[in-house]
């Protein structure tokens, strides 16, 4: 997957050339956030996070100016109308928004000797005969929603591409109750189970559907409506309702072979307007999905599996045999149906006027490019207050921590990435980037997009793509070293791309006053290998079936130069658009390596764990940089490390590192964690000045004010 000639020395001029003009072309970069009305600096003085579930009751706040913008948005009809009417509020449509049912797969027989019927995926197939997706559009929806059927949204380029198939799929699938109920009625008598007085048991017991329905939004009726339908099939349902963070530790962090529960309302939110959705089937499917116990719990069928993981490592040769790849994955799915996709929302976000935020076609404002464009349009500077549904749900920790989009709109904010995606478009706009180069292998399908992107990369097409012997290929837990890529016997990858971070280097500030070392930029890369390797202290299962694909699409790195940082990546990542394959070659963590220090001590001693799946394994907390128990156990690791000078993977990282500097950065930390009372250090425009994980409010502050600017 992963010939030495001539052609060496003519590709090597080429690139010097092509360097010689990337470092200096950043001049179209700065035209692009102009024409978002986008500072890297952000526009405001401070953000208030705000927790809020009811919509009626944020509209009214919005109204009387206690709230400037809804995260979340404004499903019912009636309400929107008032929205509309207002003069004071304004809104903008997104289209990434879905909801669908998600099975516990367990079985048949989890927790106390209890029967899932859906455990068997002929049933969960069956359950798309027997939802009427119409009525959940038109009827609970009020006509904010279209139906769906597949993990692809409707309103975005993938789901467009395949447009016909899917439709040929969707008159097959189409509400059938009788069909549903001689399926279901079939298999539960193949199971063992008995239909008695129009009631469903199993060893004499009554077969319960253990329900989780949220409570916050349009999921509430339809998981009644759900649940009525499974009544009149003859299951015994418990209603369980319950808010998002209720559900949390049921549905993500619980064991689902406890059963516990049996079905979720799930919802999600493409966050950026996504051009390649192939992955889609890999993330939602299989166990490489996530590092938590229901994805581990995934079982897809062989062939699903295989045509899964091609499509997410991006395993084909043409567009037709993606085409083809992507065809059969939206047969599988359907087999599968882990998920049973309800509907895509058309989701109104709703701001006062005089607040200017991007909208993400896909993600409203909810995005990662928020904290860059928010702001008051006749002035720079105040105090935005933004309310959420849900404010701090789960735990926050730079390697697997929460990705509840609850507690993403935060982080980004507190960070600033290599990347954020456009919100019409859905390409690349550099934030930490100040240019690149991509060189792909002839022949591959991709193609860059210069008129929609300007002039941050430079794409080459070349016959060979070849990695020096001397680049870094595979971290070595057990010896503490970088395994080269000649040690390797890796000669070459399907591209390479060179990106310049600029003259950042000891001058990139972090919220707490340290400086960018270059160790910062090593250590998330040395940590995906040693959470991987059972030889680490830092193993951690769940990870690896997601390092698994990572590992084969990601190749070897170099750093080619300290002042500017400028590094060449080798991957075997595609993408069908060229700046996708620019974004998937650099982990930017955007946190220096002492704070990702005390957790690596505190995991090692076994006293937390990065991953709620290793935290359950291991019996400890759920390791939170913001709060709880686990602020005083990285305390105490800060203690030791500042103590000691304490160095992660000294062996390596100690010719960037000194002792000196260690102890410096400890202490700063320190300094921060008593001004602040938690670890959370970022490098974006806001930092977190406070935050409560027991009444789920945050304040974010300007970072500009950290530095007297």
């Amino acid at each position: 997957m992963l010939k030495r000639t001539l052609i060496i020395g003519l590709i090597g001029i080429l690139l010097l050339s092509t360097f010689a003009v990337i470092i200096s072309a950043e001049e179209r970069t700065y035209k692009s956030w102009e024409e978002l009305g986008l500072n890297p600096e952000g526009w405001l003085d401070e953000v208030v996070f705000i927790p809020e579930g009811d919509r009626a009751k944020v509209v009214d706040m919005m109204i009387k100016g206690d709230a400037h913008a809804y995260f979340i948005d404004i499903g019912d009809p009636e309400l929107f109308r008032k929205v509309r009417e207002s003069p004071e509020l304004t809104y903008n449509f997104s289209y990434g928004l879905y909801y669908e049912l998600t099975f516990n797969p367990v079985g048949p027989i989890y927790g106390q000797d209890e029967f899932n019927p859906f455990s068997n995926p002929r049933i969960r197939e069956a359950v798309n005969y027997i939802v009427d997706r119409d009525y959940i559009a038109d009827e609970i929806m009020g006509g904010l929603a279209v139906p769906k059927f597949v993990p692809l949204s409707k309103g975005l380029p993938e789901y467009q591409r395949h447009r016909e198939f899917i439709t040929e799929l969707e008159e097959e699938y189409a509400y059938d109750f009788e069909k549903g109920k001689s399926i279901i009625f079939e298999e539960m008598e193949k199971m063992g189970a008995e239909l008695v007085d129009g009631k469903w048991y199993y060893n004499g017991k009554p077969v319960v559907i253990k329900f989780i329905i949220r409570t916050e939004d349009a999921r509430k009726d339809i998981g009644d409506y759900v649940a009525d339908q499974l009544e009149a099939l003859g299951f015994t349902v418990e209603r369980m309702y319950m808010t998002s963070k209720e559900a949390a530790r049921y549905w993500i962090a619980g064991d689902p072979a406890e059963g516990k529960w049996t079905l979720y309302t799930g919802g999600w939110i493409t966050t950026a307007v996504s051009r390649d959705d192939s992955d889609n089937f890999d993330f939602f499917y299989t166990p490489r999905g996530l590092p938590v116990p229901l994805w581990q719990a995934y079982k897809p069928a062989p062939e699903f599996d295989e045509v899964a993981r091609r499509l997410a490592e991006k395993d084909f040769k043409t567009i037709e045999e993606r085409n083809e790849l992507m065809r059969r994955a939206l047969e599988l799915c359907l087999k599968d149906s882990v998920r049973v996709w309800l509907v895509d929302q058309t989701a109104p976000f709703v701001r006062r006027k005089e607040v200017r935020l991007a909208v993400d076609l896909a993600g409203g404002y909810a995005v990662p490019i928020w904290p860059f464009t928010a702001k008051f349009e006749d002035k720079v500077g105040g105090s935005l207050r933004i309310a959420n549904s849900e404010v701090i749900v789960d735990p926050w920790n730079p390697v697997a921590g929460s990705d509840w989009t609850y507690d993403m709109v935060i982080i980004y904010a507190t960070t600033a990435p290599d990347f954020v995606t456009h919100p019409v478009t859905g390409l690349q706009v550099p934030i930490r980037v100040k240019s690149a180069a991509a060189f792909v292998k002839t022949g591959i399908p991709t193609a860059p997009n210069p008129e929609e992107t300007g002039d941050w990369l430079n794409t080459t097409f070349v016959p060979v793509i070849l990695v020096p012997a001397d680049a870094w290929y595979a971290w070595d837990p057990v010896e503490q070293r970088w395994i080269t890529a000649g040690e390797a016997g890796i000669r070459a990858a399907l591209a390479r791309v060179r990106v310049n971070f600029g003259d950042i280097v000891g001058k990139l500030r972090y919220h707490d006053g340290s400086t960018f070392n270059i160790a910062d930029f090593l250590l998330p890369y040395i940590l995906n290998f040693e959470r991987a390797n059972n030889a680490s202290p830092l193993y951690d299962e769940g990870w690896v079936p997601g390092f698994t694909t990572w590992r084969q699409q990601f190749v070897a790195f170099k750093i080619v130069s300290e002042r500017p940082f400028v590094v060449d990546v080798w991957v075997n990542y595609t993408a069908l658009d060229v700046e996708y394959i620019a974004d998937f070659a650099v982990i930017w963590g955007d946190m220096p390596w002492h704070v990702y220090a005390i957790g690596i001590l505190a995991e090692t001693e076994q006293k937390l764990a990065f991953s709620s799946d290793k935290a359950a394994k291991l019996e400890v907390d759920w390791m939170n940089y913001i709060g709880g128990p686990s602020l005083k156990i990285l305390e105490e690791m800060l203690n030791k490390a500042e103590e000691t000078g304490y160095i992660p993977f000294e062996k390596f990282l100690g010719k960037y590192i000194t002792k000196e500097q260690a102890k410096e950065a400890y202490s700063l930390l320190r300094k921060w964690y008593n001004e602040h009372g938690h670890f959370w250090v970022g490098a974006g425009p806001y930092y977190l000045d406070r935050v409560d994980i027991v009444a789920h409010t945050a304040l974010l502050r300007s970072a500009k004010q950290l530095f007297g600017e």
